[in-house]
């Protein structure tokens, strides 16, 4: 006999009061509203107060309402991929969208240890047949699957056995809205399941040939991308980008995708801008558009002479210089009439952010609170910044609850309970650092007006 009806039976026989089977209907219904409110308020206390109790002979009630929760939603998440099998679309899409919603909520990590590649399976089998909706709620599945599991041999396997449905599915079709979902889907399931540098170039390539189809094999039958499937392309392909050191970079290998970013700070559409814009302070931090000719002691008053003998350091500073005059415009741009305010303060704040970044090297810190302990998320970096807003985006309204509850989500930002002993620490370790990385900063900000100026003179 199934626990929750078992408990149930205790109930009535303690309470000595009759109960009809709409009360154990009732009950269910209670749990599952529960379950499905718990993203909404994740300081308010406990799900258990939120199930009522029809007696208090219970010598430990939230333990036994907290069973009868936990039961509940296993019971509902069973119905669920029961109906992944069924032949209707429709039905397939509500039991997805009831996943979605219950991994989005949950971090379900009991509930994942027998049934994860099970559940990826028929998430896939809704990729390959079933239609641009149930494509777009079985990727975001996928996605949510692999945040729940975290890192680890799981989370490989969901990358091994993802990547190519998922890289079929962005060339099938015309539908936006699934290609913005699968794109999110590759970026997630690489970033967590990729183990080298190999597999997370691979994802980062087939992204790439959405952004510029010309680096596909396909070059003369394609066209430039809908504005918001490319905004949403760079993101997730900058959101992949920050798991490489810069150590591992080679400069020459990028020269085009930088350019290529460059040539969009002109798109007509400001999302693109904006996603461009974020890619190419990526591309700051980690010094691929650093100088490469690297002397303490070189003379800006030289640099003509300079540029003239190192090639490949004129193009990439001369890149640089442009990428700066065009940031510096972006970020003063005026609004005209119809003009999208919040869309154009969102751009005026990026490239301020972007130019600061650049002139002094500090980057704009977040303080997230996720708790009432004290506990405080932080990104320090640009390339957390990127992987702070990536996530919250894809979790919606659960990023609070995974932040609170997920390891994969701790150990990306690696957050403390104690911020104010945090960044004394912080300080301490890192004030000669700065200094040298201001320094740094300041001379390349001199560098990159002259190459400006030069740039200017040469139109």
């Amino acid at each position: 006999m199934p626990s929750r009806v078992l408990g149930f039976l205790l109930l009535r026989f303690r309470s000595g009061a009759g109960s009809s089977d709409s009360d154990v209907s009732e009950a269910f219904v209670m749990g599952k509203v529960s379950w499905r409110k718990a993203g909404a308020d994740q300081f308010d206390g406990s799900d258990a107060d939120s199930v009522s109790s029809d007696s208090t002979t219970f010598s430990e009630p939230t333990m036994a309402n907290e069973t009868e929760h936990v039961n509940s939603i296993d019971f509902q998440l069973e119905k669920y991929i029961d109906a992944l099998y069924e032949k209707r679309g429709s039905v397939r899409e509500t039991a997805l969208l009831g996943l979605a919603e219950a991994f989005e909520g949950q971090v379900l990590l009991p509930f994942t240890e027998n049934k994860c590649i099970t559940l990826l399976h028929q998430y896939l089998a809704s990729i390959k047949k079933g239609s641009s909706k149930e494509a777009c709620l079985a990727s975001r599945t996928i996605g949510l699957l692999a945040i729940t599991v975290g890192a680890g041999n799981k989370a490989h396997e969901i990358m091994e056995e993802s990547i190519y449905p998922l890289s079929q599915a962005l060339v099938s079709g015309s539908d936006k809205t699934k290609k913005k979902a699968v794109i999110d889907c590759l970026a997630l399931v690489t970033f967590i399941g990729a183990n080298d540098l190999i597999e997370t170039e691979g994802s980062l390539k087939i992204i790439w040939q959405v952004i510029y189809p010309k680096s596909g094999p396909n070059v003369g039958s394609v066209k430039k991308p809908d504005s918001a499937v490319l905004s949403s392309a760079i993101s997730a392909w900058s959101f992949l980008l920050t798991t490489i050191s810069s150590w591992r970079i080679n400069p020459d290998s990028w020269k085009e995708s930088i350019s290529f970013l460059y040539n969009l700070l002109e798109d007509p559409d400001r999302s693109v801008r904006i996603a461009a814009g974020e890619a190419l302070g990526l591309f700051f931090e980690l010094g691929i558009l650093d100088m490469n000719f690297q002397r303490e002691d070189t003379n800006i008053d030289k640099l003509e002479r300079e540029i003239s003998k190192h090639g490949a350091f004129h193009h990439l500073q001369g890149l640089k210089a442009k990428i700066l005059a065009r940031a510096c415009d972006l970020s003063t741009e005026a609004g005209g009439k119809g003009t999208d305010k919040k869309n154009l303060n969102d751009q005026r704040e990026l490239f301020q952010k972007f130019l600061d970044f650049v002139e002094t090297g500090d980057c704009p810190e977040t303080l997230l609170k996720i708790s009432r302990k004290q506990r405080f998320l932080t990104t320090s970096t640009w390339a957390q910044m990127l992987q702070l807003n990536f996530l919250k985006g894809f979790l919606g309204k659960g990023f609070l609850k995974h932040a609170q509850d997920n390891e994969l989500l701790h150990d990306v930002f690696d957050f403390a309970q104690d911020r104010m002993g945090m960044l004394s620490t912080r300080k301490k370790i890192s004030k000669s650092d700065d200094k040298g990385w201001t320094q740094k900063m300041n001379k390349d900000r001199k560098l990159a007006q002259v190459l400006c100026s030069i740039f200017k003179l040469c139109m």
